[in-house]
């Protein structure tokens, strides 16, 4: 299936590791000019650039700059901009409750997987008028509907980029620009699996992190949690013009765990 995405330029926020990663390496594979921000990068971000149209932007995307830089750099470096992922994210177990989150932890959270798509998209959006159609895809979560005292600021944050994503579409599909948001639930990453993540996290020190993780997955109907490519491919069709008349919607990936129609 041709995605109609060949040529075009994208930026993806968080993209060094896990679901950012498989979007990357997924539009390079169609033909797109990815930048690529992320404040660490990663080997496999690193062997990516070497190979495919990929270029790396070192940026912290939870400073007030941050985004910005990051849009400036992929406008000079191709003149333009076609396609624009919100991806970047992170989320902290909260172990000890609501009254045991400080001012700090709450700024921190929704800076990063809020405020940095907000002030993404506020760089962006210029550039992708000039060049309609063109597309936000921005990754949200089930958590955004899925409230969990667990991770209640990620699960505030997510609510707000959820609000934020549907209005933008209703200011901005009249005039180019689809934006639509793709809301996984626990995908096969180390932010869930890795060694300092939220299974390893929950289960605390000597717990059986897989015994956490196999939990987590059994709640789904389809028994295990998703694959960033799984999640990739949705956000390139959403990007692509194969999804056209797609505008200020949602789309759930995750194995059936919600139950709410």
């Amino acid at each position: 299936m041709d995605l109609q995405l060949t040529g075009k330029v994208a930026v993806v926020t968080g993209a060094s590791k896990g679901i950012g990663l498989a979007i990357t390496r997924a539009l390079a594979a169609e033909g797109v000019s990815v930048v690529a921000g992320a404040r660490g990068g990663s080997p496999e971000l690193t062997e990516l650039a070497a190979t495919a149209a990929v270029h790396v932007v070192a940026v912290d995307l939870s400073t007030v700059d941050g985004p910005a830089q990051l849009i400036a750099e992929a406008v000079r470096r191709y003149g333009g901009l076609d396609v624009l992922v919100n991806n970047v994210g992170a989320v902290k177990p909260r172990l000890d409750g609501f009254l045991a989150i400080p001012d700090d932890d709450w700024i921190q959270t929704l800076n990063l997987n809020f405020l940095a798509a907000v002030r993404t998209t506020r760089a962006a959006l210029p550039h992708l008028l000039e060049r309609t159609p063109s597309t936000i895809v921005t990754i949200s979560s089930v958590n955004a509907v899925l409230p969990d005292p667990g991770v209640i600021d990620y699960s505030a944050a997510k609510g707000a980029l959820a609000n934020f994503s549907k209005s933008l579409s209703k200011e901005f599909g009249p005039r180019g620009v689809r934006i639509n948001t793709v809301s996984p639930g626990p995908v096969e990453t180390a932010l869930w699996l890795g060694e300092h993540g939220v299974a390893a996290t929950v289960a605390g020190v000597g717990g059986d992190a897989a015994a956490v993780a196999k939990a987590a997955a059994g709640q789904a109907a389809t028994g295990r949690f998703t694959h960033p490519d799984e999640v990739a491919d949705l956000v390139l069709l959403l990007a692509g013009g194969r999804a056209g008349n797609v505008a200020g919607t949602d789309i759930v990936i995750d194995g059936g765990l919600l139950t709410t129609l």
